[in-house]
């Protein structure tokens, strides 16, 4: 049976300062009246009902999650005691869910992706799960054709096909490269022959978790031992004692570019338009903008101001004169300025503000 798992632990800090400590990116409406992880739960739930879905996220959003997602049973929404990066919360899942179903597929999902339209996402779903039916022992990754080098995703080299199903083609997957630099970037989108890693993946439990005690031996023993406790009286108090002891690792880093090169992975060609809603510069992709190529969601006058994108409470006047290129967001007791070449580096403040002892405008 086809699970979904979520993960909604991320902190979203290159969306500060809207994007909060206390109520992080996945928790935020950016268009109509679902927040990210309510609609990451929407996109698949004609496929996957609520007793097959499930939430990793940090221990402080577990009640929040609980409230945007009512549906979920509370087992179902996992607290992680610290942010140990994606290779230990995949790992943690799929144990737990391979404890609940043996015969699982899982779908990870990062809480904070618009993707459009959702139809077209369902139909590469059950295409992938096709896929791992029929070649359990792969790792199944959604890949993204790139519409210009970012250095902020990672990249998929294809390689030669392996199949359709359901008219959504894949192939074998050459190389995993982690986010390269602008030159790189440039290469791999002018060769044609990449894709964006969407980081959204479909395997069955034992595939990923075997990869992770070949590979990861010790986060791989850590999940474990929590997942054997998972429905039991001990089960939060083994994952507070044991989830700090898990490596911190970005699941791309300790399996997928070793498992690519080993040729276990399949990238599928994504049917439908992404974005990871990563920073900023998302509102001008989702967003029309004026005459001067402003994107505006604020009480906003402007004289000689181009290419901005500005953002604020509509109680507040934000007013600019004689600038361009730059990213202004106005929230609560919080401004940001900022160059839109550097706006994926707005994560930067937000740790400069906890180091300097500032951490309630985090």
């Amino acid at each position: 049976m086809l699970h979904a798992m979520i993960m909604a632990g991320g902190g979203g800090t290159r969306f500060w300062p809207r994007s909060r400590v206390k109520r992080p990116k996945q928790f935020l409406t950016f268009s109509g009246d679902r927040t990210l992880l309510q609609s990451t739960v929407d996109r698949v739930s004609a496929q996957i009902p609520p007793e097959r879905t499930w939430v990793i996220t940090g221990e402080q959003y577990a009640a929040e999650t609980a409230v945007q997602l009512p549906e979920l049973a509370h087992d179902h929404i996992i607290g992680e005691p610290e942010g140990r990066d994606t290779a230990p919360c995949v790992g943690l899942g799929a144990a737990i869910i391979g404890k609940a179903d043996p015969d699982a597929t899982i779908v990870v999902m990062p809480a904070d992706h618009v993707i459009e339209p959702e139809q077209e996402f369902r139909r590469a779903l059950h295409a992938a799960e096709q896929f791992v039916a029929d070649m359990p022992d792969k790792l199944v990754t959604f890949g993204i054709r790139p519409t210009f080098p970012s250095t902020g995703y990672g990249y998929i080299k294809r390689g030669e096909s392996a199949g359709t199903r359901q008219n959504v083609s894949a192939s074998r997957v050459e190389v995993f490269k982690e986010k390269p630099e602008f030159p790189q970037a440039e290469e791999f989108v002018a060769s044609g022959n990449y894709d964006w890693n969407s980081g959204i993946f479909v395997w069955k439990p034992l595939t990923i978790l075997n990869e992770l005690k070949t590979r990861k031996p010790e986060i791989h023993s850590v999940v474990t031992r929590i997942a054997a406790a998972w429905g039991t009286a001990v089960w939060q108090d083994v994952l507070r004692a044991s989830y700090h002891q898990a490596e911190k690792k970005s699941i791309d880093k300790a399996i997928m570019q070793d498992a690519a090169a080993d040729g276990n992975v399949l990238v599928l060609n994504a049917p439908y338009t992404w974005d990871d809603v990563g920073s900023w510069l998302a509102l001008e992709r989702r967003n029309p903008q004026d005459a001067n190529h402003n994107t505006v969601q604020a009480n906003h006058c402007g004289i000689d101001t181009s290419k901005c994108v500005i953002v604020g409470d509509p109680k507040m006047l934000i007013a600019t004169h004689g600038v361009n290129n730059l990213v202004i967001i106005q929230d609560g007791n919080a401004i940001l300025v900022a160059d839109r070449k550097h706006e994926d580096r707005v994560k930067e403040i937000v740790d400069a503000l906890k180091k300097s002892g500032r951490g309630e405008y985090t």
